[in-house]
């Protein structure tokens, strides 16, 4: 039996972690069970977010011959014991076993961002106030003034060459409720005055987002700013499909708090060999009522009320149930052989050969493939002027180790997915692209998880 303690920290920290308490109940139940101990592992975590998809203890088949199993135990919710049986009758499944990021909690993901404004009413919150702290860092003002300060500085040696365009194209990808985009624009007029030049008439700066929402809420935030923006409503894994028409002309791709928002599949290395990880969502058997929760992911609350009067005689009611099932759904995982790297995609573009490196780069590691991140990176790297540069905020991790000693998801905040990137994937796939790839911590904020990553052309 190998036992994989990851949170390792914990153990010296002010309250630390009581690790008998935590494994042994789940060490005693094993060794009870009929399993062959030498094909068990037991995998400890701590898994930080309080609304996420996991039991306290979860068993994950490792479908290899003979069959193994790993036993992930949450030690932040102390002790639990498993249940061995392998009986799971008291869950309602929503799915057949799927790759992760085919799971329906991303259509439960994805109808929180159409329907933001109905959540947010019955929350009683706005879903930023979901962000550590409430807010995004890219709201920062002397972040943007380095930002603006950057650009200038390359407009500055373009227009003495007479190679500078009339047109400066700025994009933001997921604008939230607009603060950020007017952080930036008070702050690039500002600049723009105080040096004499003419880059703010001249400038034009791109909202972009899922949510019409958003968008409609961002237009109103930067109202001042109006004829210097326009707002285009996009799939953020596909951002070239609405902006083709910028291709090679943009100087700024700004991204904050989307990467960890978008669908992801996760691998692992075990014992040598290469998984995939299939999960399937379900909800406690008792009460589930999983046709409508079908109903209300195709459809929507408010739909729901007219094809469900009886359920859902109005909307608070539908809203409810959302929330509801939102907050109770959960996911089933197990371990799937992957026949081979080259045969798995993280994107159409990319096999799974680019994480060759990284899950053969020791001891046992488990990590996101953060497929929509990398087809949404690569996407906008096309984008790009040649003096241009995507930089983005976002929770990242930035090596291979961090995925040996935290949890890095999924969690839930508030009705979205959230998962940290797989920063080393991004940056290897960036420089086959011929981009170089930097990730620094935030300068801006003292503490937190916020890492900056900055992309731009190879010199």
């Amino acid at each position: 039996m190998l036992i994989d303690f990851r949170p390792h920290a914990r153990l010296r920290s002010g309250k630390p972690v009581d690790l008998t308490a935590s494994v042994g109940p789940v060490v005693s139940a094993l060794a009870d069970s009929e399993w062959d101990l030498g094909r068990v592992r037991v995998v400890c975590d701590w898994v930080q977010y309080k609304e996420n998809f996991r039991d306290a203890v979860d068993l994950r088949p490792i479908l290899s011959t003979p069959e193994g199993l790993e036993v992930a135990v949450d030690v932040r919710r102390g002790p639990g014991v498993p249940s061995l049986s392998g009986d799971s009758g008291d869950r309602a499944y929503l799915e057949d076993w799927v790759p992760g990021s085919a799971s329906c909690v991303w259509d439960f993901n994805a109808l929180y961002w159409r329907a933001l404004e109905l959540w947010e009413k019955s929350s009683g919150r706005g879903y930023e106030q979901a962000l550590p702290g409430g807010e995004s860092d890219a709201r920062n003002r002397d972040a943007a003034h380095e930002v603006i300060e950057g650009l200038f500085d390359v407009w500055e040696t373009l227009e003495l060459k007479a190679a500078l365009p009339e047109e400066l194209v700025v994009v933001e990808l997921g604008v939230g409720n607009g603060n950020q985009a007017k952080v930036f624009l008070d702050e690039f007029r500002r600049l723009d005055r105080a040096r004499g030049t003419d880059y703010y008439r001249r400038l034009h700066y791109l909202m972009c987002d899922y949510s019409q929402h958003v968008l409609d809420l961002a237009g109103e935030t930067v109202a001042d700013h109006a004829g210097r923006v326009s707002s285009v409503a996009l799939d953020a894994t596909r951002p070239l499909t609405s902006l083709g028409f910028l291709k090679y002309k943009v100087f700024l791709v700004y991204v904050s708090n989307v990467y960890d928002n978008l669908p992801t599949d996760e691998v692992a290395q075990i014992g040598g060999r290469t998984y995939a990880v299939q999960t399937r969502a379900y909800l406690p058997a008792q009460g589930a009522k999983t046709d409508l929760v079908h109903k209300l992911l195709r459809l929507g609350p408010l739909l729901l009320t007219e094809v469900a009067p009886e359920e859902f005689p109005d909307l608070d009611t539908a809203v409810a149930f959302w929330r509801q099932a939102w907050s109770t759904v959960r996911l089933e995982e197990r371990y799937v052989p992957l026949p081979g790297l080259d045969e798995y995609a993280v994107t159409p573009k990319f096999s799974g050969e680019a994480l060759r490196p990284l899950l053969e780069s020791g001891a046992d590691v488990r990590m996101h493939v953060s497929n929509g991140a990398v087809a949404s990176f690569t996407d906008s790297l096309q984008l790009l002027h040649p003096y241009g540069r995507l930089i983005c905020h976002d929770i990242f991790v930035t090596g291979v180790e961090g995925y040996r000693s935290q949890f890095r998801g999924p969690g839930k905040y508030d009705g979205s997915v959230v998962n940290w990137v797989n920063g080393p994937l991004i940056a290897h796939i960036g420089r086959r692209c011929g981009f170089d790839v930097h990730f620094e911590q935030f300068r801006h904020r003292t503490a937190g998880n916020i890492v900056t990553m900055t992309a731009q052309v190879r010199e």
